[in-house]
């Protein structure tokens, strides 16, 4: 007879999703998880947000289609999807979607101009320059220039004491 596993089933946004407790995964040779194949944002407004990410903050789009649009041509893509139920989308709280830049000031300049909305005004962080910015459905978005890589025990989204 074949082992039982616990699990949580949980409704986001109307979709089903299942989730299987770690101590399964160790028993489980069959994931073999490799890297980030996207990031996924459930948005109430497709148009809205594709114009933000292409146009605001300068994004690549790699495919578009009425209920789904992707960002960037290789690894990691960043893509759009439209909320079945707009109202019930949470935002700002458990994700950051975080990008990395080369020249912060003027990126921030910029972002200014362009009327963005920031959730944590640009600062000096231990890691470099950091700032948070919000897209039209108030996901959170991580701008940062990186100075050096990965000290420990810094707060790479600037989060701790925010709450």
């Amino acid at each position: 007879m074949p082992e039982t596993i616990a699990k949580s089933t949980y409704r986001i946004n109307g979709e089903k999703f299942i989730i299987y407790p770690s101590q399964s995964f160790l028993r489980c040779n069959c994931l073999t998880l490799r890297k980030v194949g996207a990031v996924i944002l459930l948005v109430s407004n497709m148009e809205k947000s594709i114009r933000f990410y292409r146009n605001t903050l300068g994004i690549p789009i790699k495919t578009k289609s009425k209920d789904w649009t992707e960002f960037f041509n290789k690894d990691t893509v960043l893509a759009l999807h439209p909320a079945k139920k707009k109202n019930r989308i949470k935002t700002g709280s458990g994700m950051l979607v975080g990008f990395e830049v080369s020249d912060f000031e003027s990126t921030v300049k910029n972002l200014k101009e362009k009327k963005v909305r920031f959730f944590k005004k640009p600062k000096h962080e231990p890691f470099g320059m950091h700032a948070i910015i919000q897209d039209p459905d108030g996901h959170l978005v991580s701008i940062a220039e990186i100075e050096e890589k990965s000290a420990e025990g810094f707060d790479l989204l600037g989060l701790i004491g925010r709450e």
